[in-house]
């Protein structure tokens, strides 16, 4: 693999401050690419940016929950590159509440961060790939949307939106060269799931590998998604759980 396989490609990832996203950008970057960040966190972004370079990473703020912001930071973004070959679908918020205890506001908010938000960014990054007649867009999923897990049982079914989506828009785009995927993680030694203070031992039992992934695992995967060697598979939802969805 050319280290520099991805020299003049451009890439959005959203929520590349932290976690997956981070290793994304992180990624995209030591192969050549030039990234843009979309995070409603511009500071942290902005961190990122300072230590991998600014002529090589472009922060935007943007707020996903709001569809305006969401085109709005499209647009900067494309401003910001020039245009855009690749999307990373990787903002999202890891909510925990038990099924019984859920109300509105905390579903809405699931929704609008790991759905809603992701369709309005998927919409724009697709037209604008369309006209081009080319491009890769990868959404994160998750193997919550493949197990029943009673204590984020919205994130599960946001999730599962993810992977529905995903097929549509591929289906929707195929004809004009964009081809779109999704990636389902398992448990990652993020940010988010440390907040959560799950307890190891209970969860790498369920693991068949007995470990956690790393962000870097993750974002190996969906870094092949979005890029050019990614020649023929569009519609999918790779599964990188260590094992936990097949046991």
């Amino acid at each position: 693999m050319d280290a520099q396989e991805l020299a003049g490609e451009t890439a959005i990832v959203t929520g590349g401050a932290q976690g997956i996203g981070l290793a994304v950008v992180r990624l995209l970057v030591e192969r050549g690419a030039r990234v843009a960040i979309i995070d409603i966190n511009a500071a942290a972004a902005a961190e990122v940016a300072d230590k991998l370079g600014r002529e090589r990473v472009a922060v935007v703020q943007g707020d996903l929950k709001r569809r305006q912001s969401v085109t709005d930071a499209f647009s900067r973004a494309v401003d910001a590159l020039g245009a855009v070959d690749m999307l990373v679908n990787n903002a999202g918020t890891y909510p925990r509440t038990a099924i019984g205890d859920l109300d509105d506001e905390a579903w809405d908010r699931c929704f609008d961060v790991n759905l809603r938000g992701l369709y309005h960014m998927t919409v724009c990054a697709a037209a604008h790939m369309r006209s081009r007649g080319r491009g890769r867009i990868v959404s994160l999923a998750s193997a919550s949307a493949y197990i029943p897990y009673p204590m984020n049982a919205h994130y599960a079914a946001a999730k599962a939106g993810v992977a529905s989506l995903t097929r549509s828009f591929a289906m929707a785009c195929a004809p004009d060269g964009v081809l779109v995927n999704a990636v389902a993680p398992g448990a990652t030694d993020t940010e988010g799931l440390q907040a959560q203070s799950i307890s190891s031992p209970d969860l790498l039992h369920q693991i068949p590998l007995r470990r956690l992934a790393l962000p870097e695992d993750i974002a190996e995967v969906i870094c092949f998604l979005a890029s050019p060697r990614n020649r023929y598979v569009t519609g999918e939802t790779v599964i990188a759980s260590g094992g936990i969805v097949m046991a």
